[in-house]
């Protein structure tokens, strides 16, 4: 008996590992298609020989189900199964919203009329 619940403890640690995925975090550069968008992740390290930083980058098409991502946002992603041909990433949480985000299109008509109100009450 002891060792058939060592067999299911160590299948369940298994398991545990198996859906344990690779995180990365990068930045999106790219929403310009529907449920997918490009991150870029950046990496540094020394030269074996010069000591010198090199900087490193490499994109990723990462799946998007719900559109949240802007440009800029820096995200958290998992591997997963292929979901088509150059996507093997989901997106996982937006850790920061970009800056721009705030910034939506700018109503220039209503405050043309808004401005005008104000300067006939005074």
């Amino acid at each position: 008996m002891p060792e058939q619940e060592k067999i299911e403890t160590q299948a369940s640690a298994e398991t545990t590992d198996r859906q344990r995925h690779r995180t990365r975090e990068g930045v999106v550069v790219s929403t310009a298609m529907d449920k997918t968008v490009v991150v870029v992740i950046k990496r540094r390290f020394k030269h074996r020989r010069y000591h010198k930083y090199i900087q490193r980058s490499k994109r990723f098409m990462v799946h998007d189900e719900e559109n949240i991502c802007r440009e800029g946002d820096r995200v958290l992603i998992a591997e997963s199964r292929p979901l088509s041909r150059n996507k093997r990433w989901r997106l996982r949480e937006v850790i920061e919203h970009s800056a721009d985000q705030g910034a939506g299109p700018v109503d220039t008509a209503g405050s043309a009329e808004q401005g005008t109100t104000e300067t006939e009450e005074s």
